[in-house]
């Protein structure tokens, strides 16, 4: 079987299903496992990804207004690959290519399956794990897997003190927004209360001010596609005075968003095991207090 995958937590679950041998090509946005850098990439997207999150979203923005594509496919590439199995998602255009345009090009290829992903949460992430392991034809290793990963989940929580810290998580700094989806279980099954997001929800635009009236005692900066030093750059430009009141005086962490949280994939895990460091004040790799603290 021949694979392309165009999400990068796609990648990531066949890779932990132990098929990563039949990868054949993955988005530009694809970096774990590192194994996995050497293949073709399908993807490509004309926003400059090393611009600050303001500029950022302001092209993303410009580009959804002019209904054009934020990501978009190498149809070429995609055709020389002549894949047997396309995995995309439909959850965020703007961190993957359309659910459509992937069937539509699918159709063009005439033999390629497309295996669309859409986890809200963290059951459906789960339920992910088994759809690439069904079409992959390894339902039992897709069943380990998730077995695997919840007997961590649950070890995390039994470990976790009884006075469950108030937690504000952060996904992105310009404009403001709170982590949604299964961020707010990971947060329960790392021993806080998420008190910005539930279950299953979309990440949501807030305001520092209301941010400073839910009473946190404890802030995680997890932008998403964003690793520990671009964050730490992303709040080093933070001027608003509410803002800057509320890290000053409620601790503050930096978890590497972009490998652990906002992919729904086998990695969220330790994601939950980052947010448990840092309720308990522990410094780790992936995660870091800014400018320095204890939740």
């Amino acid at each position: 079987m021949r694979v392309v995958s165009l999400v990068p937590s796609a990648t990531e679950i066949v890779a932990a299903l132990g098929a990563e041998a039949l990868l054949v090509g993955i988005s530009h946005e694809c970096d774990y496992p590192p194994s996995v850098q050497h293949l073709p990439r399908v993807t490509t997207t004309s926003v400059d990804v090393e611009a600050t999150g303001g500029d950022i979203d302001a092209e993303v923005r410009r580009l959804q207004q002019a209904g054009q594509p934020v990501i978009a496919i190498d149809e070429q590439q995609l055709h020389r690959l002549a894949p047997d199995l396309i995995l995309t998602q439909d959850l965020c255009q703007v961190c993957a290519v359309s659910d459509g345009q992937v069937h539509r090009l699918s159709a063009r290829l005439g033999s390629s399956r497309v295996v669309s992903l859409a986890a809200q949460d963290l059951e459906g992430i789960w339920r992910d794990v088994g759809v690439v392991g069904a079409a992959l034809g390894r339902e039992n290793k897709a069943r380990e897997l998730t077995s695997r990963l919840q007997r961590r989940l649950s070890r995390l929580g039994r470990s976790s003190s009884q006075t469950r810290p108030r937690v504000l998580c952060i996904e992105w700094l310009n404009p403001l927004y709170l982590a949604g989806h299964w961020v707010p279980q990971l947060v329960t099954s790392a021993g806080g209360a998420d008190i910005g997001a539930v279950p299953g929800s979309q990440s949501r635009r807030a305001g520092w001010s209301e941010l400073l009236g839910l009473e946190p005692t404890c802030i995680l900066i997890m932008l998403c596609g964003f690793g520990v030093e671009r964050s730490r750059a992303e709040l080093e430009l933070v001027e608003d005075t509410d803002a800057l009141d509320l890290l000053a005086r409620v601790p503050t962490w930096i978890l590497d968003g972009n490998a652990y949280t906002s992919r729904p994939g086998p990695r969220v895990v330790d994601g939950a095991r980052l947010m448990h460091a840092a309720f308990r004040g522990e410094s780790v790799t992936g995660l870091e207090p800014w400018p320095a603290g204890v939740c």
